[in-house]
């Protein structure tokens, strides 16, 4: 994955995530305050977000870590995704063991970034 790539793979995850924050907290307001799932909800936002963030700097650091970028994307769409579909679909308990997933492969992302840290200037 190019350092281009990445940025605009991070943008697209940012725009999306902040179009759902904004979804949650106005069109689906009533629906998720009736679920009680106001909660979960911000929390995939959160994590959507700052996965985007983390993407776009990525790409910008022009250091290209293809396996950290790789795991983010895969775990922004299994954490977040399935916490969204958990709070909007109501017999989607099916996804429960898929947030876990996801949140492992956003770890996994942070640890490859980790292992793969460049040589000090």
């Amino acid at each position: 994955m190019t350092a281009n790539t990445t940025i605009r793979i991070g943008a697209i995850v940012a725009l999306t995530g902040v179009a759902l924050g904004a979804f949650g907290a106005h069109a689906l307001k009533d629906l998720l305050e009736s679920r009680g799932r106001v909660a979960a909800w911000d929390t995939a936002v959160l994590y959507h977000l700052l996965h985007g963030v983390a993407l776009t700097a990525l790409g910008l650091s022009g250091k290209g870590h293809p396996v950290a970028a790789l795991a983010w994307l895969i775990g922004v769409v299994l954490f977040s995704g399935s916490i969204y579909g958990l709070c909007l679909l109501e017999n989607a308990k099916w996804l429960g063991p898929v947030t876990p997933l996801g949140g492992l492969s956003m770890m996994i992302g942070w640890l490859a970034l980790i292992i793969k840290l460049p040589a000090a200037d």
